[in-house]
């Protein structure tokens, strides 16, 4: 996908993208580039079958042809679409397949559209298996079991006739406030990196190998420091330089273009004033020049048309986009004038070639400009093959590593049901399924909805009395004291109900969720009144209470880890998070989840991360301590201890580049035990003021027990110390668990093996 004349299709045919290039008018290829329609709209149901609208046949007649068409079988309350008549998983292929060739029909050159879906944790269609939000596989610190889910995600849309999936990825969690924290994966850099790389492959195979065999492209979502906005504020202003913006925006970015990602979503943000849209130091001069990439770049939902407001004009602002490097615009109508703009304008005629080359390169990748377009290929497994997980068990898997274990006094978990005779379950998530879903998700079918209560009604229920206490119910003091073990379910929801307000792009207006997008909050609290409740709770009883926290932001759990003698971080772990929180409470699954960004204590000290510049700790008067977990932080049943950190030299002849860090590990239990093994540096000797401490290394993996297990990293002298590029001398503190090393940095240095 190098060049534009001469790529080669997924079967090897070679396809001329320039000479079909050639053949197209200025308004063919407009029309390539326009990604207008909801679709929907596009497609309505009739007795018997289904049926074009006429806005589609409009659309393809307009531009002879169809760039891409977004949504077609997206179902939720935004859409409309819902079980009653939306488009089911046995009809989707038949769909795809209408609408396919329909656009087909109207184009001169027999070219397809690209059949765009959102999936940001599976898809979001009737029928699909959905997973655990980012925020989740962030917690699972678990880049290969999160490639595996991609795949299974993968398998189910292109089964579908999708051709592009949007997936967020690329957002930090840069403050909490923000609504859409839930589709970060953290609040780092590295662990955001190795997580999207999964992802990408996952979706596409290593080297975009699977495009033939089942795979789908990825858009990756949303380029660039969306999560730095100001104040936590959905699409504000990015203020920060360009060494913050290299250093912790763009790294996941750049893993996932040299991952093979097909597509680049550009954000809604500035970045110093200029719109990301807009920026074609961004879009072009690094994404492309720099890193070499050869995908599309997909404008936001209607963010070509608020360039107007800083352009003047829609002609201008689609002009303005097209120049610094949007290939394909998503809902605007901006990009409907770009034949009128390139009438007399050469260099808007020329953007217009080079976008349109760069959308009919990711379609024939995608074997879609062959005579005979490629049908995914059925992997054949050898029958002595180890069994390949379901898209349900993978979820599940997922959910239960997620899973983060914030307190734990008098080792209340796992509980021991032996003494209890009675439960009371409490608190406003206890009910509810559609809690654990987050955002961007379909509505389920009502057998498909588990909630905590039900999990615990069907797995416990012949063995204890199981009562649901309403919050506000008059015998909530006495149901919660009679009990001999109190459940709180607690936190927040994304769900969107079909009689919600939306803007035009989707993000919520009036809604009664409490986070996803559109869903910013001031005040990071747990919403609705719920620290009260559990102090109702505690006062009423002296039974253990265990509270599960079901939340897709970091919210100010200072006072639940205060009254409840146990409290588990459940993120939104998806369908089957119900079972996996069970398991977890039960002893049947270790607490294998670490945070993948830091909670704070007080929601007036916020934004607080651990990798800042200089420490939050003392600066506070009202609030000397405002981190109440860690980033990296998660208790389990059992522990490891970190019995020795060691670094020295590689070996060869890049060993001066090369430093070999060893983590020594003990298990003492007799039974292997899972963990997530982190190595952070404090880097000095560079150009700028050294962060408190950085990820540089971690690597899940399971001890065997009774023994001390070395781990060992490779790492690049760029990584562990400052100023390598500048050639200066750098000092580096290394941490693992406890222990600490220091090694210093010149090309003709060994390195400390002591610590």
């Amino acid at each position: 996908m190098k060049e534009v004349n001469g790529v080669n299709g997924v079967n090897g045919v070679h396809v001329d993208v320039g000479e079909l290039l050639s053949r197209m008018t200025l308004r063919e290829k407009v029309g390539q580039l326009n990604q207008r329609l909801f679709g929907w709209d596009c497609v309505a149901r009739r007795r018997g079958g289904f049926e074009l609208t006429d806005a589609f046949h409009a659309e393809v007649e307009r531009w002879g042809g169809l760039g891409a068409l977004y949504g077609l079988f997206r179902a939720d309350a935004w859409s409309g679409r819902s079980w009653k008549d939306g488009i089911r998983p046995e009809e989707r292929a038949e769909v795809a397949a209408l609408v396919t060739d329909a656009v087909r029909s109207g184009s001169r050159h027999g070219v397809p559209p690209l059949v765009v879906e959102e999936a940001p944790h599976g898809h979001q269609a009737l029928g699909s298996t959905l997973f655990p939000v980012n925020l989740n596989a962030g917690a699972s610190w678990d880049p290969g079991l999160l490639a595996e889910c991609a795949r299974a995600v993968a398998a189910e849309l292109r089964a579908g006739g999708v051709h592009l999936a949007l997936v967020s990825a690329l957002d930090l969690l840069r403050d909490p406030r923000w609504g859409r924290a839930e589709e970060c994966f953290g609040e780092d850099p590295l662990l955001a990196a190795e997580l999207t790389r999964a992802l990408v492959e996952g979706m596409q195979g290593v080297g975009r190998s699977a495009l033939a065999t089942g795979g789908v492209g990825v858009v990756l979502k949303h380029f660039a420091a969306q999560g730095e906005g100001v104040g936590g504020r959905n699409g504000q202003s990015a203020v920060l330089g360009p060494r913050d913006l290299h250093e912790l925006h763009l790294p996941a970015a750049e893993a996932g273009t040299r991952a093979g990602a097909v597509g680049v979503m550009a954000a809604y943000n500035d970045i110093d004033g200029v719109p990301c849209c807009a920026n074609p130091e961004l879009l072009t001069g690094l994404l492309r020049d720099a890193w070499g990439f050869d995908g599309l770049v997909m404008a936001d939902g209607k963010a070509v048309d608020r360039l107007a407001a800083m352009t003047g004009s829609l002609r201008e602002a689609a002009r303005t986009a097209l120049l610094a490097g949007v290939d394909l615009s998503l809902w605007d109508e901006a990009y409907t004038l770009l034949e009128e703009a390139a009438e007399d304008d050469p260099r808007t005629a020329e953007a217009i070639d080079r976008a349109c080359g760069a959308v009919l390169r990711v379609k024939s990748v995608l074997g879609l400009l062959e005579a005979d377009p490629v049908r995914p290929a059925v992997e054949r497994v050898h029958p002595e093959a180890a069994p390949v997980r379901t898209a349900a068990e993978l979820s599940g898997r997922l959910a239960r590593r997620s899973l983060v274990l914030l307190e734990n006094r008098t080792r209340t978990l796992p509980l021991a049901l032996d003494a209890v005779r009675e439960i009371a379950v409490i608190g406003p998530n206890a009910a509810s399924a559609t809690a654990l879903l987050g955002d961007y998700v379909p509505p389920l079918l009502p057998e498909a909805e588990r909630s905590v209560l039900d999990a615990v009604r069907d797995r416990l229920g012949d063995r204890v009395r199981v009562r649901h206490v309403p919050d506000d119910g008059r015998e909530f003091e006495a149901a919660t004291a009679s009990a001999d073990l109190v459940l709180a379910v607690l936190g927040g929801t994304s769900h969107r109900h079909y009689g919600d307000g939306f803007a035009d792009n989707g993000a919520a207006l009036r809604t009664r969720a409490t986070c996803g997008e559109g869903v910013d909050l001031a005040d990071l609290r747990l919403p609705g009144g719920q620290d009260a409740l559990l102090r109702r709770a505690r006062a009423a009883t002296g039974a253990p209470l265990v509270a599960v926290v079901v939340a897709g932001r970091p919210h100010v759990l200072t006072e639940v880890l205060a009254l409840a003698d146990a409290t588990l971080w459940a993120g939104y772990p998806g369908p089957y998070g119900a079972d996996a929180v069970l398991d977890v409470l039960l002893g049947e699954a270790e607490p294998e989840g670490r945070l993948p960004m830091t909670l704070p204590a007080d929601p007036g000290a916020v934004p607080v991360r651990y990798n800042d510049r200089r420490p939050a700790d003392g600066v506070y008067v009202d609030a000397p301590r405002p981190v109440l977990r860690a980033f990296g932080y998660g208790q389990g049943y059992r522990t490891s201890r970190v019995t020795g950190l060691l670094a020295h030299a590689g070996e060869g002849s890049a060993a001066a580049d090369r430093i070999v860090v060893t983590v020594e590990l003990e298990n003492e239990s007799a039974r292997p035990l899972p963990e997530v093994v982190q190595v952070y540096a404090h880097r000095t000797g560079g150009p700028a003021w050294p962060r408190v401490r950085e990820l540089v290394a971690f690597r899940r993996v399971v001890l065997p027990p009774g023994t001390v297990t070395p781990v060992t990293f490779a790492l690049t002298a760029e990584r562990l110390f400052s100023g390598t590029r500048e050639g200066r001398h750098g000092c580096t503190t290394l941490f693992a668990g406890e222990l600490d090393v220091r090694i210093n940095h010149h090309p003709w240095d060994t390195y400390d093996d002591t610590v």
